[in-house]
């Protein structure tokens, strides 16, 4: 009776264990995944990882193009030593080989003459995104991002 349990037991752990084994990453877990990565890559202050899921054909409201978002970066790192991303909700929708991300992000920089360095940031925002990706051979691009201040009327 025990070896007939155990048996039993060990079946059920294994069943358990290929059914969480072949879990397949769906389209809007891979979507979140490349927004965390950007939010933890501006947070290294790592251009290159941040740039990586950006198509080359990115082109925003905003009059924004590849090289654009690169230069941004670029002054913003330069300008902001310490830089902290948060995003506290993150809403995916995926039709076809198009998606679109919508959340929001406090964005949080701090410069070297930082009057309490470490404790309070020199800029503190909130702002509202929206990210359109595309696949590009089976990876997710990001081809286009609005975003505006939460409170203000205009886009930024």
């Amino acid at each position: 009776m025990k070896t007939l349990v155990s048996s039993i037991a060990i079946a059920l752990c294994l069943i358990l264990a290929l059914t969480f084994a072949c879990h397949k990453e769906s389209e809007q877990d891979k979507i979140k995944k490349i927004i965390t990565t950007v939010q933890k890559a501006a947070g290294e202050k790592d251009i290159k990882k941040i740039l990586s899921s950006l198509s080359k054909t990115y082109s925003d409201p905003q009059g924004n193009n590849y090289e654009t978002i690169k230069g941004l970066l670029i002054a913003y790192f330069y300008q902001y030593p310490k830089i902290s991303v948060y995003i506290p909700n993150l809403d995916v929708s995926v039709e076809g080989a198009s998606a679109k991300a919508e959340f929001q992000a406090v964005l949080t920089g701090a410069g070297t003459n930082a009057s309490v360095p470490g404790i309070l940031p020199d800029t503190l925002g909130v702002y509202a995104f929206e990210v359109l990706l595309k696949k590009e051979a089976d990876d997710w691009k990001v081809v286009s991002a609005k975003w505006e201040r939460v409170g203000d009327k205009s886009v930024s």
